[in-house]
């Protein structure tokens, strides 16, 4: 009875969820100089997961919040990040109706946000992801040591600040990196404008007379809307300096020049999605342009289909195909491979619990 009491109190303050994905299919890659490649992989449409996320009242419109989310592979039982158990979320905060939201902790960049909740009809995952050409990689998805500050929504509009420490030895910028985000979600429309902003420096190298690094920006904006019969998808970036746009492979294509990380480019993506049965068709074309005198461009084109056999499974098929110029070395991947050539399919199995 003592045990029981107990129990109901803590029910009655706190509420926790354990939910996660598990997404497992066949990959067929093509075109890279290592050869065709065909497995079995795990998050081809997004990364499986395990997470435990919580709230508990503190009473007048204040709660305190936390979030846990690691990542594994299906194929294999393995982590996805060596010796991390927490590695795609971890954080704690509080969450006031009236004031927003403060967290801190390992968390997600209002860029990568932007990109998969509202530019990407392939929402950042399978061949067609905005990842083969968009900087998403590394600090750009998520980042460690971060304060995020999210306002309330008024009528449509909110905006999120994040800052995260780069905690190096004897320098309070190297390795910081801050991003801002306004966004506007009301009807069929939603959008966002987004920046990120990445120090490269090391402790060592910014002590010196002269910054050896330049730091890496981004800024993009996107939006969808939603006509009923078709959901259109847009999205304009523009990328300077070191680490702003990284190729996802080093030199997956055996050129004898390798390619080279654009430091001054912008990025296009138009898509869709097409309600058809119980799926829906996603579609989306993606141009990379790089203003560097290496002018070093690439196109990809892609599409896929998710049939959703509930609400929490469902099975797809995607491919993408991308065209590089001059040398350019970027490859389709997934929402969780780089890839490793300029052609990719994709069928697989996704349940959310």
């Amino acid at each position: 009875m003592i045990i029981g009491g107990f129990a109901a109190q803590a029910q009655a303050q706190s509420n926790v969820t354990i939910y996660g994905l598990v997404d497992a299919g066949i990959v067929s890659e093509r075109g890279g100089s290592a050869g065709n490649v065909t497995k079995v992989t795990s998050g081809i449409g997004g990364q499986s997961r395990l997470g435990f996320k919580g709230t508990e009242d503190l009473g007048n419109g204040l709660s305190a919040i936390f979030q846990l989310e690691t990542g594994f592979k299906a194929d294999d039982g393995t982590l996805d990040s060596t010796n991390t158990i927490f590695n795609r979320q971890a954080f704690v905060g509080l969450k006031s109706k009236d004031a927003g939201q403060l967290t801190i902790g390992r968390q997600y960049t209002p860029l990568y946000l932007a990109q998969s909740q509202v530019a990407d009809p392939f929402g950042a995952g399978y061949a067609g992801s905005i990842k083969n050409l968009f900087p998403s990689a590394g600090a750009n998805t998520r980042v460690s040591n971060a304060l995020v500050y999210s306002t309330p929504t008024v009528e449509g509009f909110s905006a999120d600040a994040l800052y995260a420490l780069g905690e190096q030895a004897g320098s309070t910028t190297a390795g910081r990196q801050f991003g801002l985000g306004l966004n506007y979600a009301q009807g069929p429309l939603n959008a966002r404008l987004v920046y990120n902003n990445k120090n490269n420096d090391t402790a060592a190298t910014s002590t010196t007379a002269a910054k050896i690094q330049d730091t890496g920006r981004n800024t993009m904006f996107a939006a969808n809307y939603d006509f009923q019969v078709v959901k259109a998808y847009f999205a304009y970036g523009a990328d300077k300096g070191v680490n702003s746009a990284v190729l996802p492979t080093a030199n997956a294509f055996g050129y004898t020049v390798a390619p080279k990380a654009s430091t001054d480019s912008n990025d296009l993506l138009v898509g869709a999605q097409i309600p058809a049965g119980n799926g829906i068709v996603m579609a989306s074309y993606i141009r990379k342009n790089d203003k560097t005198v290496n002018n070093q461009d690439a196109d990809q084109w892609a599409l896929g289909y998710l049939y959703n056999l509930s609400k929490r499974t469902g099975v797809y098929v995607a491919y993408a195909k991308i065209k590089n110029k001059n040398g350019a070395g970027y490859t389709v991947g997934n929402n969780n491979e780089a890839g490793t050539g300029d052609k990719a399919f994709n069928a697989g199995l996704r349940h959310s619990f």
